[in-house]
């Protein structure tokens, strides 16, 4: 991207030859680094990602490690004075670590039959808590529970969770999205609720709440935060149809051809050559021949010849 500039996720899938989930996973840990930026596109999959200056990167990056060191020592402390779950008062306890949180959480699980109440802040997932949340959430739906899930969801990705495990016939849980909630929490079936020590540094663990009144307040905040939050909509690209000119000449030019042959084998003038491409570009919202022989290949334009769209890199 350095390299090349602003491309959306099936520029960046053809050029690199990755799938489409190990792009959407990478654009997302590049978001959370505050590596890459977005700005809005015709759809979903024309979101045009930008890579930030190095110079403010690599300071950022190694500030990120060394405060996760930090919290990884005061994680350890913690343990040592609090090896087990630690009652605070009736209704309330903590759960020191994330690992103690998980096995609690499953235990929980097995035992909602409701309702599931979530809000995430995160704008990405950390893979090994989606990669538990993919079971969990299975067996909550397919037992009839109403799960809602609110929060900034990774962009780009018709489900957050398809790239950890889920597959594409399992039921889904109600979405909304909203720019910025007000803190991590989980409620299940109105009794139990679970919400980070620390929303900065969920190593210090949770808070398992049982105290009804509590727990009818948080249930009373997330039902306003869904209330005012948008719908997530599923936006698709508009359908793109080529002429039959159009077609011939980008096969002619993924084959290796120069304007001028391509011309000649068209039977047309270069400048009708030069001016169809610049049609195309327009188009596609791309502003050269590279970009646009990534965005045809994306979108399966045309039959892609054996060299694959990047051979129109040198025409």
């Amino acid at each position: 991207m350095l390299m090349f500039g602003s491309q959306t996720a099936g520029q960046l899938e053809r050029g690199l030859g990755m799938s489409r989930h190990r792009v959407a996973r990478g654009l997302d840990e590049l978001l959370s680094a505050g590596a890459v930026d977005h700005r809005p596109g015709n759809g979903r999959r024309a979101l045009q990602w930008t890579p930030m200056e190095p110079s403010s990167v690599v300071p950022a990056l190694r500030e990120r490690r060394h405060a996760s060191a930090r919290a990884a020592r005061r994680s350890m402390s913690l343990h040592e004075v609090l090896p087990g779950t630690v009652p605070l008062d009736d209704g309330m306890r903590h759960l020191p670590s994330r690992e103690l949180t998980r096995a609690r959480l499953a235990e929980l699980v097995g035992a909602v039959r409701h309702e599931h109440l979530a809000m995430q802040p995160e704008r990405s997932y950390e893979a090994e808590s989606a990669r538990s949340a993919v079971p969990m959430d299975r067996t909550l739906l397919t037992r009839g529970v109403r799960m809602r899930v609110l929060g900034a969801l990774p962009a780009d990705a018709e489900d957050p969770l398809v790239a950890h495990g889920r597959q594409e016939d399992d039921l889904r849980p109600e979405y909304r999205q909203a720019t910025e909630t007000p803190v991590k929490l989980i409620v299940m079936d109105r009794h139990t609720a679970l919400l980070p020590v620390s929303p900065e540094d969920l190593d210090h663990g949770y808070l398992e709440i049982t105290q009804d009144a509590v727990v009818a307040a948080l249930v009373a905040l997330f039902q306003r935060q869904w209330e005012t939050a948008a719908a997530r909509q599923e936006r698709c690209m508009a359908r793109i149809t080529l002429s039959e000119r159009e077609r011939d000449l980008l096969r002619l030019l993924a084959q290796g051809h120069t304007d001028a042959s391509a011309a000649r084998a068209m039977r047309i003038s270069r400048r009708t050559v030069s001016n169809t491409l610049r049609a195309l570009m327009d188009l596609l919202g791309v502003e050269n021949r590279f970009q646009l022989g990534l965005a045809v290949g994306a979108l399966s334009l045309i039959e892609p010849p054996g060299t694959g769209p990047a051979a129109m890199e040198g025409v």
